[in-house]
C-alpha cells in the first residue's frame, strides 16, 4: 500500500465461493464463464463495436445513429443522431407479440388490493395520460414532478411523459414539503402529478396537502394532476388541480410516441449532496435505455414466464431502471407493492412471493438485516420454492446476511446477484452474472462487459490486490449521467475531478486476487484511527458476523490521541438483552475477527437506526450524536422515523 494516508485499509477476509448451480447455468443467458469472458474481451478491445451491436440488436429505433459516442471528457454523448423513444420500447414493440396479452404489472396495495395490466392495457392508459399531459400544455422539453405513492399510475406517468419527451422528476412520496419546493425550483417543472394519499404500516399518506403547501412557493408550476387512491377528502383548486380520473376520460387512447434524439433528457432525479443541496442527476435516453435494459436481461436473468419483483419504491434510481424501464423494455411482468415490509406483520414480503409465485427478488441489505432481526420463522412459514434468484441493490452486504440470504430465503439453491452501481451510473456496473460467475458473499465479483473499473489511490496509481483504494471508472459508459441539472461545474468537481480522467464513485474498495470487487462503504464513511484509514463496512460485517448482533452502524468521532475513535451502534437480535457483558464480549469478537485496530472503543445498543426512506442507514446523523453529545443540527428530510433519532438522543443524555 503506498500510503496509508491516502488509500483506505481492508481488514475483512472471506474465502467461501459458490459456483452457478449447473441447472441454472444451462438456461441462463450468459451461461458459462467462457461466455462472459468472451464479451468482456469484444468490449474491451472494440468498445463502440460492442455498443452499436447491443443497441442494434436489443432496441427498437426509429433512426439509426451516426456515431456510437462523442466523447469530450467529461461530457459524453452516445449513439449521435440517432432517433428514439423509451416509452415505444416498452411498449408498443410487445403488443405486436404475443406479449399484447401478457401482465407488464401485477400490483397489490398495502391493505390488499389487487390490479393487473397487460401490456396493450398499459400501452392504451400511458397514450391516454400522455394526451392529458399534451392538453395540460407540456410540451416537449417541459419537465414534470411526480409525487406519488408506489402505484401503478407513477408507472404511467413516467412511461406519458417519455412518450411525449417531458423530462420527469420523480420525487419519493414521503419528503416534506420544502423537499418538494427544492426540487421544483430547482428543475423548474411546470406540472406536478400526485395522489390524494398513499398507504403506508397501516396510516394513510396525505400526499396532497403536502403538495398544497409546496405549490405556494413554486411559480413554475401551472397545474396538478391528483390520482384518487385513498378517498379522503382534499383541497382541490379551480383552474389549477385536476382529478386524474376525470381528465382521463376526456382523451383518445392513441399517441404515437415521440422521435427523440438519443440524448434528449429523459429525467432528473435528486441525490442527498454533501453540501445539503439536492444535485439533479441527469439522465438522457438512449444509452440510459440501453444499459438499464441489457442488465436487466443479463444480471436477473429474465425468462419470460417470470414474475419479477424489485421492492424499491420508484422513488429512487433502483425503482427507475429496474422497476419501470429495464424490466419493461425486456416485456417481463412485474410486481409492485405499495406499502411496509412489516404490515401487517413481518411476513407480508414471503406471503406475496407465495401468493404470486415470484421467481426473482431483488430488495436492500437494510431489509435482509430487518428480516434477520423479525427472526427466520416468518420466512420459514411459506412455500418459497418459486424463487431461483435473489438479488441485493442499495449497499454493500455484509457476508453473514448474505449467508442468511442464501440458506434461508433461497434454500441453498438459489444464486445471489449482488449488485453495485448508483444513482449516477443509471444501470449496474459490478454484479455476478447468475449463471456464469461463481460468487463470494460479500462481493460484488467483477465489472460487467464494457465496464472499467479500478481500484485507485488518491494520486491515480492502481491499487495491488487486497490493497483499498478508491472505485473509479475508467471509460465512459452509456447510462452515465451526463450532468448535474443547472450545475455543470459542481459536475466536473464531484465525479471527474478527485483522480485525473476517470470518474470518481466516492466509494472505497478493494480487488482480491481473483480481480473480485469488495466494496467498503462511501469514502466519506471512512475512520481514520491511528493513521489507518478503515471502512466502516468491513467493521459492521465483523460484529453482525456475532449471533447478538442482527444490525450495526460504525462511525468515527475525534479522538486526541488517535485522530478517529471507533463507535459503534448496535441493534440486537430478538429477545438478546444489552449488557456490558456483551459490549466487552462484541468489541472482542471484533478484534478476533479482523483485529485490534479495527476494535469498537464504544458500542452503543440501539433498539433501531436512523434510516432514509429507501432503507440506507443515515451514518451521518450518527456521527453527529456520537461527536457532539446527542445534537443533530444536519438536514433530516429523508429519515424516515424521526423517533428513532429522540431516542438515541435520549440515550446520550442519560
Amino acid at each position: 500500500m503506498s500510503s496509508a494516508t491516502t488509500n483506505i485499509e481492508s481488514v475483512l477476509h472471506e474465502e467461501r465461493v459458490f459456483p452457478p448451480p449447473a441447472e441454472f447455468s444451462e438456461r441462463a443467458h450468459v451461461g458459462s464463464m467462457e461466455e462472459l469472458e468472451a464479451l468482456r474481451r469484444e468490449a474491451r478491445e472494440s468498445p463502440e463495436a460492442f455498443w452499436g451491436r447491443m443497441a442494434e440488436g436489443e432496441l427498437h429505433w426509429f433512426r439509426k445513429w451516426d456515431a456510437v459516442l462523442k466523447w469530450e471528457p467529461p461530457h459524453a454523448e452516445w449513439f449521435v443522431g440517432g432517433r428514439i423513444n423509451i416509452s415505444y420500447n416498452c411498449l408498443d414493440r410487445h403488443l405486436q407479440t404475443w406479449r399484447r396479452n401478457k401482465a407488464a404489472i401485477i400490483w397489490e396495495g398495502e391493505p390488499g388490493e389487487q390490479r393487473t395490466l397487460t401490456y396493450g392495457q398499459l400501452h392504451r392508459e400511458v397514450a391516454r395520460f400522455a394526451n392529458v399531459l399534451k392538453r395540460a400544455g407540456v410540451e416537449r422539453g417541459d419537465r414534470v414532478a411526480l409525487y406519488m405513492p408506489l402505484i401503478p399510475e407513477l408507472a404511467i406517468a413516467m412511461l406519458a411523459c417519455a412518450r411525449v419527451g417531458a423530462p420527469h422528476s420523480v420525487i419519493f412520496g414521503g419528503f416534506a414539503a420544502q423537499a418538494i419546493i427544492d426540487r421544483v425550483n430547482d428543475a423548474g417543472c411546470k406540472l406536478v402529478v400526485t395522489a390524494d394519499g398513499g398507504f403506508r404500516r397501516g396510516s394513510e399518506v396525505r400526499l396532497k396537502d403536502t403538495v398544497d403547501e409546496a405549490l405556494k412557493q413554486t411559480p413554475s408550476v401551472k397545474g396538478c394532476i391528483v390520482v384518487q387512491r385513498t378517498g379522503s377528502r382534499v383541497s382541490m383548486e379551480a383552474g389549477r388541480d385536476y382529478w386524474w380520473h376525470e381528465v382521463i376520460q376526456t382523451v383518445a387512447d392513441e399517441c404515437p410516441a415521440e422521435e427523440l434524439d438519443s440524448e434528449h433528457p429523459l429525467y432528473i432525479l435528486y441525490t442527498s449532496g454533501t453540501t445539503g443541496k439536492p444535485k439533479g442527476i441527469l439522465h438522457t435516453t438512449a444509452g440510459y435505455l440501453l444499459q438499464a435494459h441489457l442488465t436487466t436481461k443479463w444480471v436477473f436473468d429474465l425468462r419470460e414466464e417470470d414474475v419479477y419483483w424489485c421492492t424499491a419504491d420508484i422513488g429512487w434510481v433502483t425503482g427507475h431502471s429496474y422497476v419501470v424501464y429495464g424490466p419493461l423494455s425486456n416485456g417481463a411482468t412485474v410486481l409492485m407493492y405499495e406499502g411496509a415490509p412489516n404490515y401487517p406483520e413481518p411476513d407480508r414480503f414471503w406471503d406475496i412471493i407465495q401468493r404470486h409465485r415470484v421467481n426473482v427478488f431483488y430488495t436492500a441489505p437494510t431489509a435482509i438485516r430487518a428480516f434477520i432481526k423479525w427472526g427466520e420463522h416468518w420466512p420459514l412459514r411459506h412455500d418459497l420454492s418459486s424463487l431461483r434468484l435473489l438479488g441485493t441493490v442499495g449497499e454493500p452486504i455484509n457476508p453473514e446476511a448474505w449467508m442468511w440470504y442464501r440458506e434461508i430465503i433461497g434454500k441453498a439453491k438459489c444464486p445471489i446477484v449482488d449488485t453495485w452501481w448508483q444513482t449516477e451510473t443509471g444501470a449496474i456496473l459490478i454484479s455476478p452474472l447468475p449463471g456464469a460467475t461463481p460468487t463470494k458473499p460479500g462481493s460484488a465479483t467483477r465489472p460487467l462487459p464494457g465496464v472499467e473499473a479500478a481500484v485507485m489511490s488518491k494520486t491515480g496509481q492502481e491499487a495491488g490486490p487486497n490493497e483499498g483504494g478508491y472505485l473509479v471508472i475508467k471509460r465512459p459508459w452509456p447510462s452515465m449521467l451526463r450532468t448535474i441539472w443547472g450545475d455543470d461545474e459542481r459536475y466536473r468537481k464531484q465525479y471527474w475531478s478527485e483522480i485525473d480522467g476517470v470518474y470518481f464513485a466516492g466509494d472505497g474498495a478493494r480487488q482480491d486476487e481473483d480481480g473480485y470487487f469488495w466494496i467498503m462503504g462511501r469514502v466519506d464513511d471512512v475512520i481514520n484511527v491511528s493513521g489507518h484509514r478503515l471502512g466502516t463496512m468491513e467493521v459492521e460485517s465483523a460484529l453482525v458476523s456475532h449471533e447478538a448482533v442482527a444490525e450495526a452502524a460504525v462511525v468515527g468521532r475525534p479522538d486526541e490521541l488517535k485522530g478517529q475513535g471507533i463507535v459503534a451502534f448496535v441493534t440486537l437480535e430478538g429477545e438478546r438483552r444489552a449488557t456490558d457483558e456483551l459490549k466487552e464480549e462484541l468489541r472482542r469478537h471484533v478484534a478476533r475477527e479482523i483485529g485490534a485496530l479495527a476494535r469498537p472503543d464504544e458500542i452503543r445498543f440501539a433498539d433501531a437506526l436512523p434510516k432514509t426512506r429507501s432503507g440506507k442507514i443515515m451514518r451521518r446523523l450518527l456521527r453527529e450524536i456520537a461527536s457532539s453529545g446527542g445534537a443533530v443540527r444536519g438536514d433530516t428530510t429523508t429519515l424516515e422515523d424521526f423517533s428513532v433519532l429522540e431516542r438515541l438522543r435520549v440515550q446520550e443524555e442519560e
